[in-house]
Formats: structure tokens, C-alpha cells, sequence
């Protein structure tokens, strides 16, 4: 019998949820039948079949408000994903205090703080909840040009495995180490068609992910199918990058790819 996943009456709050990656989470558990809450710092349009709520994640205060008002609407929140993140790209040695002080802040601390809204919440409820937390393989290797980034997201995957042991049994914590995902800002940060298609060839999956696959890890993570699954970093990257060295031999004697 073919496994499925349903979360009718299962309530889900992605950060970020109205568009790039977090518009492929929020349609991922839409599919799978839940309830989805979105938040952003700006007021846009909501995803088809969610509601939208404002929000800076930055803002402990306002984050407190934001899982109050979620419960108070609809008496419950089963499942948090941390999807709010990023940054742009800035070489370390001419990044000011300030710049690394926002990224680490966004990247780290705002999702330490969402998370501990919603734990406060999830800790009441008989059927506990579920955190996932959308990292980055930034996280994993080097991360050049968003060096305060990498370090953020790696932070976040050891907040991860020490918040799964903090507040068990009740919410079960994890991550997704996410690879390159295409979105609609996915041309112009990697220079059109050309440059896209030379970046999935070094991909062993050879192309990047779409925004829903990510979203299918999620709800993988948030569901009774992954119960004795906490305190994980699950890669969601399409093989992961060959080492250089390979690329470099097979240059060297071939002229050509080894993917």
C-alpha cells in the first residue's frame, strides 16, 4: 500500500512562505491538506488558500504576537518551518559590523526566537509540534562572499540538534540543509540561462531543486511518518558538489566534464 501524508486539521506557520523557497513549502503542505499561515515583513498577496500575517521575525515582541495570534484564530500551531533567511553577497573583509550583525540576527537569532514562540505553544498541546528549520549546505562548506551567512546557518544546525534535546518529547526539531533551488530570482543572481546551465551540470542530480521538493522534505520532517526523526540535518541538495579536484583531472586529460 502506497504511503501518504495527511495533515487535515494539523495548523503549519512558514516564515517567508509567500514566495521563493517558502512558496514551495506553503504549497507542499497545502497539498497535504493542512492549514498554512504566512508571514513577512511587508503586507503581499497570500499564497492561494492561506492566510498572510506581517511580521519582522528580527522583532522578538512581534514574533510573540504573531504565534498569540495564530493560536487565538485557530487554537492551535502543529507545525513551525523557519524559512525567513538570507543575504546578499559581500566579501568579509569589507563587510561593516552592522552588515554582519543583520545577517547573523537574521539568520540565527530570528529563527531562535520564532522558535521559542512556537515551542511555548506546541509545549501546550497534548499532541506536542514539529519545528524545521531551513538551513543551507552553506552550512557545510565553505561559503565565500556570505561568510556570516554560512556561519549563521551552520549555528542553526547545532541549534537544532541541542533544541531537539532541550524540549523533547513533546516538539521534535530539524532542518534541511537546502542546495541550489531555482526561484524567480534565480536568472538574474546567476546571470540568465548560460550561466544557470553551467552551474546544474556540476550538480550530480543535474539541475537545481524546485521550491516544492524542498517543500516535500518539510512535510516528510512534519509528519507522523518522520515521528522518531529529531534533532536531524537532512540534506536536501541533489548529490552535494563533486570535489574540485575531480573537475580538475578530468579537464586536465579529457577536456571535458565528469558530470
Amino acid at each position: 500500500m502506497p504511503l501518504t501524508i495527511d495533515l487535515s486539521g494539523r495548523v503549519v506557520l512558514v516564515t517567508g512562505g509567500a514566495q521563493g523557497i517558502g512558496l514551495g513549502i506553503t504549497r507542499a503542505f497545502l497539498a497535504a491538506g493542512a492549514t498554512v499561515v504566512t508571514c513577512s515583513r511587508s503586507d503581499v498577496e497570500p499564497a492561494p488558500g492561506t492566510t498572510h500575517r506581517v511580521c519582522d521575525v528580527r522583532d522578538p515582541d512581534a514574533v510573540d504576537l504573531l504565534v498569540a495570534g495564530v493560536v487565538a484564530e485557530h487554537g492551535r500551531l502543529d507545525v513551525f518551518v523557519n524559512n525567513a533567511g538570507g543575504s546578499p553577497y559581500s566579501p568579509a573583509a569589507d563587510a561593516s559590523p552592522r552588515f554582519h550583525d543583520k545577517i547573523v540576527g537574521l539568520n540565527l537569532l530570528a529563527p531562535l526566537a520564532v522558535a521559542q514562540a512556537a515551542n511555548r505553544a506546541m509545549q501546550q498541546q497534548e499532541s506536542g509540534g514539529s519545528i524545521v528549520n531551513i538551513s543551507s549546505v552553506s552550512a557545510l562548506r565553505p561559503s565565500p562572499g556570505t561568510a556570516a551567512y554560512g556561519a549563521a546557518k551552520a549555528g542553526l544546525d547545532s541549534l537544532t540538534k541541542s533544541l531537539g534535546i532541550e524540549w523533547a518529547p513533546k516538539v521534535r526539531m530539524n532542518s534541511i540543509d537546502v542546495g541550489l533551488c531555482r526561484t524567480e530570482n534565480t536568472d538574474d543572481h546567476y546571470g540568465g540561462d548560460a550561466g544557470v546551465a553551467a552551474i546544474e551540470r556540476t550538480i550530480p542530480l543535474g539541475r537545481m531543486a524546485e521550491p516544492i521538493e524542498v517543500g516535500q522534505v518539510a512535510v516528510f520532517l512534519a509528519s507522523d511518518l518522520a515521528s522518531y526523526v529529531s534533532g536531524a540535518s537532512i540534506e536536501c541538495h541533489g548529490g552535494g558538489e563533486p570535489p574540485i579536484f575531480l573537475s580538475a583531472q578530468m579537464s586536465a586529460t579529457t577536456k571535458e566534464s565528469p558530470l
